[in-house]
């Protein structure tokens, strides 16, 4: 029988993005819940390198990042499939995936950090909104007319964007500067393929605003 476990933090884009592939694929797992403060054993023993989430474990076996997971579940588990099948389009897949992953660090500056790095970071999310506004124009998913691991991916742009900028007050993105990617970004979580397994946008933001105010009282202190 297949023993598949899943260690991860239930608000972080990186885990959903893996239990978001497992349920597509019906794969059967157990979700272990971590504690970012007081990191499990287990999860130090699976990822010794990095001591992140997510994990998947597979039959005793720990595979880390959530890029190479998307990856292993798809060439492992049966259902369907992630990546397209077609060698062009699954380049297109990868890009795009890639690019998407490359940006999560600076949408994450752009609303956290203080300062000349705040700043820089929001430069560099308009720059991205260009780019996918461009990309993203009369499009439903990333590559084809097929749901994958691009879309996957896009997570972070599609829904935690707009968390981060309602819980911060800082608004980068606007209908009249892309319209195109809210278009889609509307169409996006409410695609019955999305919002089924996305968390709970309230919870989310409940997260987020409680994260920050803990932020600013520790910055608050230390200034004393």
């Amino acid at each position: 029988m297949e023993q598949v476990k899943l260690l991860g933090f239930w608000y972080s884009p990186f885990t959903n993005r893996v239990e978001w592939a497992l349920k597509l694929k019906g794969v059967k797992y157990e979700y272990i819940e971590e504690d970012r403060y007081n990191k499990s054993s287990l999860l130090l023993e699976s990822n010794p390198v990095y001591k992140k989430v997510p994990v998947l474990i597979h039959n005793d076996k720990p595979i880390c990042d959530s890029m190479v997971i998307l990856e292993y579940i798809d060439e492992t588990f049966e259902g369907p499939s992630i990546l397209p099948k077609d060698p062009y389009d699954r380049a297109l897949a990868r890009f795009w995936a890639k690019f998407l992953d490359d940006k999560v660090v600076t949408v994450v500056n752009a609303f956290l950090r203080k300062g000349e790095e705040n700043e820089k970071a929001k430069e560099e999310v308009c720059e991205m909104l260009k780019i996918l506004d461009n990309e993203l124009k009369d499009k439903k998913f990333f590559v084809g007319n097929k749901f994958g691991i691009a879309d996957i991916v896009a997570n972070l742009v599609g829904l935690w964007l707009g968390v981060f900028q309602e819980g911060s007050g800082v608004e980068l993105v606007t209908s009249e500067k892309f319209s195109n990617f809210c278009g889609w970004r509307d169409e996006y979580v409410n695609c019955s393929q999305v919002k089924e397994y996305l968390p709970r946008r309230d919870d989310l933001l409940a997260f987020f605003q409680a994260f920050t105010r803990a932020q600013a009282a520790a910055s608050a202190s230390t200034q004393k």
